[in-house]
Parts: C-alpha cells; structure tokens; sequence
C-alpha cells in the first residue's frame, strides 16, 4: 500500500511526526496527496511548522475538588491568545481530566481523553484554529489529608499561581503564604533543601567577593559562613522576612498560628524560556513602508 520512503517524504513535505505521516497514509490507503489533505484537515501539519516557535506568554491555573489539586501551565506566543475563550477552556478542561485521573506524568496527561480527543490531540487542533503554537508546558497533582488545608493564590489573572499544603491552620493563613510565595520567588522551602553545589558555587561567589573588597584569602573564608546564613534568609521560604509583617519569618508567622507548613508548588508562567526580544512598533513600520 506504501512504503517506508513514503512516510518519509510525507514527512519532509509537511513536517508532521513519523507516526502520524503514517497514520494518514493509512487512512487514505497510500495516496500522497489525499494523505497531505489529511493532515491538514487534523491540524497536525499546521501544528508542526510552529514547533520551532517560542510559546512564552500563557497562563497558569488551579483546580482544586476536595482533597486533590492541580496546577498547570499552558503557553502560547503572545499574550492576546492567552485571553482567548478557546485557550482558556483548554486549561480548564485539561486541568480537570488530570484532577479526575490523578496522573502525574506528562506522557500519562497526553493520553487522556477529553470529549472524543486524548489531550495530545485537543492540543492539536487548538494550534490549528488559533494559528500559533500553544504549549501544555507542565503540570502537578496535589494531594492532601482531611486535616491539611489548601492555600491558593493567583496573581495577575494566572500569570502566578501558587497552592501551598499546611496543616493545623485555616485558609486564610494558607492564602497568605501562598502570597509570599508569589511575591518573593522562594527557591527552596528549608535550608537542608539547597543542593550541596549550589552552596558551593555561593560560596565561591561570596569569598571572591570578600577578596574584591581587599580582605585577604583567610578573611575571605571566615565571612563565608555568616553571609551564607544571609543568604539562606533570601532563598530559603521559612527563614525570608514574611511580606506582611517583615518583624516575623515566614516559619515564625505559621508556628504562630498553630501550623505546619508541607509543600508549596509555584508557577510563574514563560518562566526559564528564553523570549524573543521584539519590537512591534518597528515591526509594524516595516511592514508600512514596504
């Protein structure tokens, strides 16, 4: 019916993955052109060409339903898409498949259904209806205890979301850690967290520090410590100064209410994904004067 040069040069014309090429050749019993057709009709084609793209902008959202939660990040190419009915129904919809199945894996995420599509192919087709390319970027599963409290937080319409765990406080104190969270980037929750390179490359960065301000190598090495300590207070979420009142720390302000603080997930969207350094009014310009 086809061959394997036949999969290949449908690949080359139109961009779409091996399995797919071979998915539409079978579907129209070999012929290049229907295939071609085919894969245009699935928006698997238009889909394709866009991979290349940088997808930064987006949003992140939260769906809770009693003890279990999601979070999740869907990006797209500008933010106008972001506002979008259609991109924001899939956040919805792909947020609660994976809140109902409780996967935890992206390939386990792809797989499920919603309506008649699996996600992979509801992603699909909203590049093809909305012409640029849209990344499910990531996601988590959270789980709690009857005893445990969610904390939710959303800043800016979901360019930020946070959802920490607590146990032994209400809501409201769970919301306002998740609001420190979303103003001051904690990078780790406790110092013993901190990857063991990670304090070696600071230590490094504060003794040549200490050396460009003329102390010598053994003075260096003496204000190591005590300015590692300053900066497990910048990285470290229960030793930061907590944001609404900066005389307590974040561990301080929870023990205080009677609470402990278990896990904390925060999304901030586009980032770690390098962004394209446009000019749209000069853009728009060249386009007048040609």
């Amino acid at each position: 019916m086809f061959s394997a040069a036949d999969v290949k040069k449908l690949r080359e014309k139109t961009g779409a993955g091996m399995l797919d090429c071979k998915k539409a050749l079978e579907a129209v019993n070999g012929d290049m052109d229907q295939a071609v057709d085919w894969l245009r009709e699935k928006g698997i084609s238009k889909a394709s060409k866009k991979e290349s793209r940088i997808a930064a902008e987006g949003l992140s959202e939260i769906i809770v339903d009693g003890n279990k939660a999601v979070i999740l990040e869907v990006n797209s190419e500008t933010d106008f898409v972001a506002k979008n009915i259609k991109f924001k129904n899939f956040i919805t919809n792909v947020g609660n498949a994976i809140l109902n199945s409780g996967v935890t894996t992206m390939d386990e995420a792809l797989k499920l259904k919603v309506g008649n599509d699996t996600i992979s192919e509801y992603l699909i087709n909203l590049i093809a209806k909305i012409g640029e390319k849209i990344s499910f970027r990531r996601f988590e599963f959270i789980s709690k205890s009857d005893s445990e409290v969610f904390g939710i937080y959303s800043h800016m319409g979901g360019r930020i979301s946070v959802i920490s765990v607590l146990e032994g406080v209400n809501e409201d104190i769970a919301r306002d850690v998740s609001m420190h969270v979303a103003a001051m980037r904690p990078a780790y929750i406790k110092r013993d967290e901190v990857p063991e390179d990670v304090l070696n490359h600071e230590r490094e960065i504060i003794k040549e520090q200490a050396i460009n301000e003329g102390k010598s190598a053994e003075i260096a090495e003496k204000m190591v410590n005590g300015r590692i300590n300053k900066y497990y207070k910048e990285v470290c979420l229960l030793e930061q100064s907590f944001v609404k009142n900066p005389d307590v720390t974040v561990d301080e302000y929870v023990k205080s209410n009677g609470g402990i603080l278990k896990k904390v997930v925060r999304f901030e969207v586009g980032e770690g994904i390098e962004k394209r350094n446009e000019d749209f009014a000069s853009e728009v310009m060249n386009q007048i004067n040609k």
